[in-house]
C-alpha cells in the first residue's frame, strides 16, 4: 500500500480474498479478485458484492436543509419524498461539473430537514468544500462529513434481492426491503446490523447499496459472502464495476464528466431543474442557473455518443475519433470489450454532425484506424 492510500474498512477481507489491491482516489481498493470477465458476468447471471466504502457521505440537516441543497446542486431536492432517492450534480458557475451525486431524503424526514449527499471517492473535499461555501451565512443548516465513518456495500445482480432478503430477520422490514422502488431507501436490520438500504447502483442491474457503519462492514460482508454463494454471488472489484458502467452507459466523473463538461453536453440535462422556484413562485437562483439556462436549447459544441467497435480492438479513453479521410472529430472517453455483447463498446465525445445513430466513424487505436458505428445508449439494458 502507498504511503498515501487508505485501507477501505474491509481492507482485511480483500486481502483474505487474494484481491489484486489498486491505489483509487487516494484508497487502497480491490481490482479484481480472479478474472475480470468471470466478475462481470456474475452481476449479469446471478450477483455481485462490491466494497464502495471510498465513496463520501455528507449529512446536510436543519430546517434549511432542503432549499440550501436547492440552491447549492441542479436538481430539485425539496421535490424528494421521505425515503427516496434522486442522480443531481453540483456545478460550477459556468455549468461544468464539479461532480455527480446522489441525495437520499432520510426515510423518516417528514419535514424536509435530513439529507445524506453520496459524492465520487476522487471529489469528496471538493464537494464538501464547495456546499460550505454555498451553505455559509445560513444558521438553519449544518453540513457535516461522515465519510470515514460511513462503509458502503453493494450487492448487484439479478439475484440480489434474493440474497440481501434473507438477512432481514424481522418480515416487516423484509417485506418493505423487497417492496422499494429504484432510487428509494429503508432502513432495515441486515445480519442483526442497522443499516440503511437503498435500491440504487452502478451496473445496470437490479441491486442494493447498504451503508453501515465502517465497524460492521466486516460482519456484513461475510455474511452477504456467505448468504450469496450459493447463489452465484461473488467478490466483484473495480474493474468489473467500470466495465458494468459503460455497458450500462452511466457516466464517470473524470472521463464522461469534469468541469469543462456541462450536463447538456453529456445528454444529462434533464438532471437540471430549471423549473425550481423559491417561496414567492420566483424563478430559484442556484449555482450555474444562468449558464445552464443559455445551454439548455443550444446546439452544443460536442455530443456523448455511445460506439460499437465493428474489429476486436477496443478504443480507450483518450483515443481520437476520426472520419474516413482521417479528420479528427471526436475524443473517446470510455471503452472496453463488452464481455455481454460480445463486441468492443466506448463512448465518446463528437461533433454534431456526425453524431447520429448509424453513422460510421473510426477510432485511432495506436496508429490504426478501427472501425466503429455510432449506436444509442445505453449498450445494455436488463430483462424486465
Amino acid at each position: 500500500m502507498s504511503d498515501q492510500a487508505r485501507p477501505s474498512p474491509l481492507h482485511d477481507e480483500h486481502v483474505a480474498l487474494g484481491a489484486a489491491l489498486t491505489d483509487f482516489a487516494g484508497w487502497q481498493m480491490p481490482l479484481r479478485y480472479g478474472s475480470d470477465v468471470a466478475e462481470h458476468t456474475a452481476v449479469r447471471t446471478a450477483a455481485g458484492l462490491f466494497d464502495l466504502s471510498h465513496m463520501g457521505e455528507l449529512e446536510v440537516e436543519g430546517p434549511g436543509a432542503g432549499d440550501a441543497l436547492d440552491r447549492a446542486l441542479v436538481g430539485n431536492l425539496t421535490a424528494l419524498e421521505p425515503g427516496r432517492a434522486r442522480y443531481t450534480m453540483i456545478c460550477q458557475a459556468d455549468g461544468g461539473v464539479l461532480d455527480d451525486l446522489v441525495v437520499y431524503r432520510h426515510p423518516d424526514d417528514e419535514r424536509g430537514r435530513r439529507y445524506l449527499v453520496v459524492a465520487n471517492a476522487s471529489n469528496v473535499d471538493v464537494v464538501r468544500d464547495a456546499l460550505a461555501e454555498r451553505f455559509a451565512g445560513r444558521d438553519d443548516v449544518t453540513l457535516t462529513d461522515r465519510s470515514e465513518q460511513t462503509a458502503l456495500v453493494a450487492v448487484q445482480g439479478p439475484r440480489a434481492q434474493e440474497i440481501v432478503v434473507r438477512l432481514v430477520a424481522d418480515p416487516a422490514e423484509a417485506d418493505a426491503v423487497a417492496a422499494l422502488r429504484y432510487y428509494a431507501s429503508v432502513p432495515a436490520r441486515v445480519a442483526g446490523l442497522d443499516a440503511l438500504v437503498a435500491r440504487t447502483g452502478y451496473t445496470g442491474e437490479d441491486g442494493f447499496e447498504l451503508f453501515v457503519p465502517a465497524g460492521d462492514a466486516p460482519t456484513l460482508w461475510r455474511a452477504l459472502l456467505d448468504a450469496g454463494s450459493p447463489l452465484g454471488l461473488v467478490p466483484a472489484g473495480l474493474s468489473a464495476r467500470d466495465s458494468l458502467r459503460l455497458e450500462a452507459g452511466m457516466p464517470l466523473y473524470g472521463n464522461e464528466l469534469d468541469t469543462t463538461t456541462t450536463p447538456h453536453d453529456a445528454g444529462l440535462g434533464r438532471v437540471v431543474k430549471l423549473d425550481k422556484v423559491d417561496a414567492a413562485g420566483e424563478p430559484l437562483p442556484f449555482v450555474g442557473r444562468e449558464a445552464l439556462e443559455s445551454r439548455a436549447h443550444a446546439v452544443p459544441a460536442r455530443t456523448l455518443v455511445g460506439l460499437q467497435g465493428l474489429s476486436r480492438r477496443a478504443a480507450r479513453h483518450g483515443y481520437p475519433v476520426v472520419t474516413a479521410t482521417g479528420a479528427v472529430v471526436g475524443t473517446v472517453t470510455s471503452g472496453a470489450p463488452s464481455p455481454t455483447l460480445g463486441h468492443p463498446v466506448a463512448m465518446a465525445y463528437v461533433t454534431p454532425e456526425v453524431s447520429a445513430e448509424g453513422t460510421e466513424l473510426a477510432v485511432d487505436v495506436r496508429g490504426r484506424h478501427e472501425p466503429v458505428r455510432v449506436v444509442p445508449l445505453p449498450f445494455y439494458r436488463r430483462p424486465r
